[in-house]
């Protein structure tokens, strides 16, 4: 049963988020987080999970520090009556978009992110690797960053989320240093084009919702109990495997289209280096989906008679159709980009 408190902090979760990407003033965008952070913190906490008060704690204290070098950055701003002039100080600029990467959770202010995730259930997972990104990405477009500083995030959230990935067993840490990953793709297309930016974020919240719908109708949470849930019949393997290797952005998938776009935008504006880099990183974070999924095209159990567990067909048609629908949207939104 939904509980109304948790309907009435979801409801203000959107608020907050809104608020701020929709300021006109940073104190406004500021505001908007804070509205966001104070709604987060109860939806996270739950009675059935006795590790969720721990990552609630953990959420909120690295989120408050970020606050609240966002805030002493936006003050240095009035008092050097910087607020209305765009150049901004070296200094100052960095800290605004320290904190934003600390509220977003890219390297190396990524600490704090994989034990948030440990903690939770899927539903929040879900919450934290989706809703939670749109807020501080919009405003790191907003606040315009040096491109210098930009490649440095983008090349170690690169290097972080590709070594700390393997030999991981946790479904929940592999989606956390993937969210990284994407993270660091999506600052290398907000570089060179907004579009490009916004459908690649909107591409990841599309499959990243896919897949951890899977893992809480499956309840899993350890890649050793992904050979079951994949060998109970076809939909659940198929449902996995397709989302999975879109997630790496394999094409003919939905999650290749974006990063084709990036590349080639990065490209035309002359950072060629950088797109070697993104694509030769990525390929060893492809192997390690695969990895998550050998084991299960391996090990071929015997389907049971039984009618078992398996997604709805419904929901697995619409799931897989999404993902594959890249073959169509590309054509489309080629023209857009």
């Amino acid at each position: 049963m939904l509980k109304f408190y948790k309907m009435l902090f979801f409801n203000s979760m959107i608020l907050g988020t809104l608020i701020a990407i929709s300021s006109y003033s940073w104190f406004g965008m500021w505001m908007g987080l804070e509205i966001n952070l104070l709604s987060v913190i109860p939806l996270f906490n739950s009675s059935k999970n006795m590790y969720s008060s721990e990552a609630s704690l953990k959420y909120f204290l690295t989120q408050a520090m970020a606050s609240l070098i966002l805030l002493l950055s936006f003050i240095l701003m009035m008092m050097s009556n910087e607020l209305m002039n765009p150049s901004m100080s070296l200094v100052k600029e960095t800290l605004l978009n320290s904190a934003l990467l600390t509220k977003l959770g890219a390297a190396p202010f990524h600490y704090w992110f994989p034990e948030v995730m440990e903690g939770l259930n899927w539903l929040n997972c879900m919450i934290l690797l989706t809703w939670q990104k749109i807020a501080p990405m919009s405003l790191l477009v907003m606040s315009s960053p040096k491109t210098e500083f930009m490649v440095f995030i983008i090349l170690t959230s690169l290097i972080v989320s590709t070594i700390m990935s393997f030999n991981q067993i946790s479904l929940r840490k592999i989606m956390a240093y993937s969210s990284i990953n994407h993270i660091a793709w999506m600052l290398s297309a907000m570089l060179t084009s907004i579009s490009i930016w916004f459908i690649y974020l909107m591409v990841y919240l599309i499959i990243t919702i896919n897949i951890t719908s899977i893992f809480t109708y499956g309840k899993l949470m350890f890649v050793n109990q992904l050979p079951l849930f994949m060998n109970q019949n076809k939909i659940n393997k198929l449902s996995l495997m397709i989302n999975f290797l879109s997630l790496g952005g394999l094409p003919p998938f939905l999650g290749f289209m974006p990063k084709w776009f990036t590349v080639n935008m990065m490209i035309m504006e002359n950072f060629p280096v950088l797109a070697f880099l993104l694509i030769i990183l990525t390929l060893i974070m492809l192997f390690v989906y695969i990895r998550v999924m050998l084991s299960s095209l391996i090990i071929q159990l015997s389907e049971s008679k039984i009618p078992s567990k398996s997604l709805s067909s419904y929901m697995a048609y619409l799931i897989n159709f999404i993902s594959l629908s890249s073959l169509f949207s590309c054509t489309f939104l080629f023209n857009f980009a």
